[in-house]
């Protein structure tokens, strides 16, 4: 379970990177209002799992410096179009978690997980983009 722990907290602190470039290419107040709360769900939920891990005494890895985006984000398009990749990859590394935790522990997994898609969706809401949601969030 630690594996996947650890996945999910790379997914996050990911995230948490990619919307700090999302924003800065969003100019309506709505998005931009999204965007943030966004950072600040992945922020709280990124904390949370160094302390599941801290208690577990496993050391996650290092965050690095910086991420390399899957593609150029210059503008409003591509800003939304990041937000959607980056909700649907948080989705997916929450989706591991399932198979492998408590009926407590999945309760905060699949909460995450339809967080992130829920957010993707809304994401692709402002982007105009269809289908608005994916069959299965979290699927590859």
């Amino acid at each position: 379970m630690n594996e996947q722990l650890a996945g999910a907290l790379a997914a996050e602190e990911a995230a948490i990177y990619a919307y700090g470039t999302i924003g800065v290419h969003l100019t309506d107040d709505r998005e931009l209002a999204d965007a943030r709360a966004a950072e600040a769900v992945h922020r709280d939920r990124r904390d949370a799992l160094v302390t599941r891990l801290a208690s577990a005494q496993v050391s996650p890895a290092p965050a690095p410096a910086g991420y390399a985006l899957p593609f150029p984000v210059t503008d409003r398009d591509s800003a939304l179009k990041l937000a959607i990749h980056v909700e649907d990859g948080v989705a997916q590394a929450w989706r591991p978690m399932l198979a492998v935790t408590t009926a407590d522990e999945r309760s905060t997994a699949l909460g995450a997980l339809t967080d992130a898609a829920v957010r993707a969706t809304r994401w692709r809401r402002h982007a105009d983009v269809t289908p608005l949601t994916l069959p299965f969030p979290g699927r590859p």
